[in-house]
């Protein structure tokens, strides 16, 4: 094996090690913090990052950058404790497609909610309604 085939595997293993230690770290923290999320068990994916602590979302995207498919049942776990119910199946997703862990994309999706709500929550309602899945819901 070449010498930055090498260089490259093991600077892949520190940040997936860090990422995975910062994750669990932030992720235990807001646990800690906020034990259970008070979200409407009915609520959306906007209503539902709305409710939701930075901590978790920086914790649930370090997790998927060190762990990338085994991510899907730590995450869902951890969401399901924390009562967030709503973003389960978004997570869980997102973390089994291939490539997507480089990109924070429940942070961002945080950030959208925040800063635009009324367009995220037009967005996901399209996005809803050409789903094969329309109608379904998770519990």
């Amino acid at each position: 094996m070449s010498e930055e085939i090498k260089t490259l595997i093991n600077v892949a293993a520190v940040v997936m090690a860090l990422s995975l230690i910062t994750g669990g770290l932030l992720l235990a923290l807001a646990i800690r913090q906020v034990k259970k999320i008070r979200v409407p068990a009915n609520a959306g994916l906007v209503a539902t990052l709305q409710g939701t602590p930075l901590l978790v979302v920086l914790g649930l995207d370090l997790l998927d950058l060190a762990l990338d498919i085994l991510a899907a049942p730590v995450s869902w776990v951890v969401l399901d404790y924390l009562g967030l119910r709503g973003l389960r199946t978004v997570t869980v997703i997102e973390a089994l497609i291939p490539g997507t862990q480089l990109f924070p994309t429940l942070t961002v999706t945080w950030i959208a909610s925040r800063l635009m709500p009324d367009r995220l929550s037009l967005l996901v309602q399209e996005a809803e309604a050409h789903s094969p899945l329309r109608g379904e819901r998770a519990p």
